[in-house]
């Protein structure tokens, strides 16, 4: 089993995204890489405010049936990598895309699927990669927010939330 952490935008909708893959074991939304000044735990209205934490998206996954390379391809599918601080309607700090990771020996596959899409790109990503600092699990009314809500707000459009079933 892995773990790496999206930021792509609004998490309720790269949370659901990423649970349709098969070997994506669990998904939470949380707040990541922000600033370490003593919030123990950011609110929502925290990050809203400016705290500096990114909205992601924690992703277990099993690599024998999908590999990290695989999750950064469909990653990149549903970002604007070449825009800052915004996705979709959605615009500040915690909108911004980054990839997380806790394990350096991943960096190489994630790294060569970054270096494709920035030379497809033909401009430099706006897309962090950089070790995880922090991740604090987002409230539970966060959590899996588009199965609760499903006419809530998503800016990833809804074909790409059902690529498993065609």
């Amino acid at each position: 089993m892995s773990t790496i952490y999206l930021a792509g935008g609004c998490f309720w909708g790269t949370e659901k995204f990423f649970e349709q893959f098969d070997g994506v074991t669990g998904t939470a939304a949380g707040y990541a890489n922000g600033p370490e000044d003593g919030c123990n735990s950011p609110s929502y209205e925290d990050v809203c405010n400016n705290s500096g934490h990114a909205e992601t998206v924690k992703i277990d996954f099993d690599e024998s049936r999908i590999s990290l390379g695989k999750l950064l391809e469909y990653y990149f599918m549903v970002i604007d990598p070449l825009s800052v601080n915004r996705q979709g309607h959605d615009s500040g700090i915690q909108y911004r895309t980054g990839i997380y990771y806790t394990d350096p020996a991943m960096l190489d596959e994630i790294r060569a699927v970054y270096d494709d899409v920035q030379s497809r790109a033909g401009s430099p990503l706006a897309v962090e990669l950089e070790p995880l600092r922090n991740f604090y699990y987002a409230e539970e009314y966060h959590q899996k927010y588009l199965d609760k809500n499903p006419g809530g707000y998503c800016h990833i459009p809804s074909a790409m939330l059902h690529l498993s079933q065609k």
